[in-house]
């Protein structure tokens, strides 16, 4: 058997399956909606080939859940837990894709004073929900959690501050 190639959405995969024990390809799809979603987003539909590969792949064992809706539930296998965690101990260096649309259309001539108010409105709401979390969540998480919620916010800060400028220089 060909050795499957894992990408980060795989990764994303084991890591909440690791994170929650078992779970679903459903359970998988909320709690990557409920935790990571704002800074990686994965579509549903990836969410569940992901599953199927990485099941294929012996990377996780599957149990189907009898009665009801006969449920899927899946656990990582040892070579699961070992991808992950050499994934996890690799510090290698992956440039940014930072895949903004506002950023796009300024490329190709949209205008500054039209775009700007809205995307200092939006990542204002966007600062605000992160900083709202932090606040809720406290020292409830984790410190790698931490860590990636205060990317969240300080990303969502140097939008605004990004915008304030464009907005600015739209009126020289």
């Amino acid at each position: 058997m060909a050795e499957t190639r894992l990408t980060t959405s795989s990764f994303l995969v084991l890591g909440i399956i690791d994170q929650l024990g078992e779970a679903s390809p459903y359970d998988v799809k909320i709690e990557a909606a409920r935790t990571v979603a704002p800074f990686w987003a994965v579509p549903h539909a990836q969410v569940y080939a992901q599953c199927d590969r990485l099941l294929a792949a012996g990377l996780l064992s599957e149990v189907r859940q009898e009665g009801g809706r006969n449920r899927r539930v899946m656990r990582l296998t040892e070579s699961g837990a070992r991808a992950l965690a050499g994934w996890l101990a690799d510090a290698a260096f992956v440039p940014v894709e930072a895949r903004e649309r506002g950023i796009l259309k300024l490329w190709f001539g949209a205008r500054p004073e039209v775009h700007a108010p809205t995307q200092i409105d939006e990542h204002e709401r966007a600062l605000a929900e992160y900083e709202g979390l932090a606040e809720s969540v406290g020292t409830l998480i984790t410190r790698g959690q931490r860590e990636a919620l205060e990317f969240g916010i300080r990303y969502e800060r140097m939008m605004v501050d990004f915008w304030q400028w464009v907005a600015g220089r739209a009126s020289e």
